[in-house]
């Protein structure tokens, strides 16, 4: 039962307030202090790869643009939470606006819904790359990744869209307090006066269906890969190839792994699993995949790396002595 029609505008609060880690406010500065760090690590690392990238002709390359766009979602992710949360654990300036929080909560889902259907289009970029690798360019051209660019978006903004607008539109006429560090889709739709199942039965589906198949793809990608790896004779190539792949694989299971367990965890493991570790599994997901995708990526793709470090001593050197 969904009850009876309610009056948006009359019940709709003006402010919630973010209680941050449920259980852990003595380590809240710790905490502060740590997710900064990350945040900063986050910032600069992608930033570093989107201006090597977007700089660099020879890195014009697929999955060099795939990379670029990644860092840029991975930036929009991690600021989506972070300064709030860094907010809440150092000075406890918890609240934040009825408006902001549902904006938000959509950045978060848009931007997850993003990300995973990137580390999809880089895991067939490796397919395509390793198992057909004298026809890379011709089927992967500038109008085909275009084309899953747009596709990436576009699916993000039509599955994520009616979530938001299910759950902003829901009557919030008792507390105000979400157990959360964040907006939280769960956390804010179980404030609700109204009954919030359609929304987060709708946020299970629509997760576990996008989440889903791409997983499935992915793993059909690299079993792809792993048969072409097998098959050729070099050595020194087969472990190439290999260590490429593992660093996609390596950032895939960080985003993953702690995201769905997140998720199901909400749904099936409430009662048993304690709230605050139900939080930083939410917020692992969020923080830890941006900050460590430029150092897997740039510690582990030579060609990244070489560029990366000419560009830095080119700023650090260059530009002195033509000064002086």
């Amino acid at each position: 039962m969904l009850g009876p029609p309610y009056n948006h505008t009359v019940e709709t609060p003006a402010t919630f307030f973010l209680v941050g880690i449920p259980g852990l406010q003595s380590s809240h500065l710790w905490l502060a202090v740590s997710l900064s760090a990350m945040y900063t690590t986050a910032l600069v690392g992608n930033s570093i790869i989107m201006v090597v990238i977007c700089m660099d002709s020879t890195l014009q390359e697929p999955m060099f643009c795939f990379l670029c766009v990644l860092a840029a979602v991975d930036i929009v992710m991690a600021s989506s939470v972070v300064p709030k949360m860094v907010s809440i654990f150092s000075s406890g300036h918890s609240s934040i606006s009825f408006q902001a929080c549902f904006t938000q909560m959509y950045f978060v889902h848009a931007a997850t819904a993003v990300e995973t259907g990137l580390l999809l289009a880089m895991a067939f970029d490796r397919c395509v790359a390793i198992c057909k690798p004298l026809h890379y360019k011709s089927i992967l051209t500038p109008r085909v990744m275009l084309g899953m660019s747009v596709a990436i978006t576009i699916r993000a903004v039509i599955s994520m869209t009616p979530l938001s607008w299910m759950i902003s539109h829901l009557p919030f006429c008792g507390s105000h307090v979400v157990p959360h560090s964040y907006c939280e889709h769960m956390a804010v739709a179980k404030l609700a006066c109204a009954d919030p199942m359609p929304s987060c039965l709708y946020s299970l589906i629509c997760t576990s269906i996008i989440v889903g198949s791409d997983v499935v793809f992915i793993a059909a990608s690299y079993i792809l890969v792993l048969r072409a790896v097998f098959g050729l004779s070099s050595k020194n190539a087969q472990w190439k190839a290999l260590s490429t792949c593992g660093s996609h694989v390596g950032v895939m299971a960080l985003f993953y792994l702690p995201g769905m367990a997140s998720i199901y965890v909400a749904w099936l493991g409430q009662d048993s699993v304690p709230l605050h570790t139900q939080v930083m599994l939410a917020d692992l997901y969020l923080v830890i995949p941006p900050t460590l995708n430029p150092i897997i990526y740039g510690l582990r793709t030579k060609q990244l790396r070489k560029r990366t470090m000419s560009l830095l001593l080119f700023f650090l050197f260059h530009h002195p002595s033509q000064g002086e």
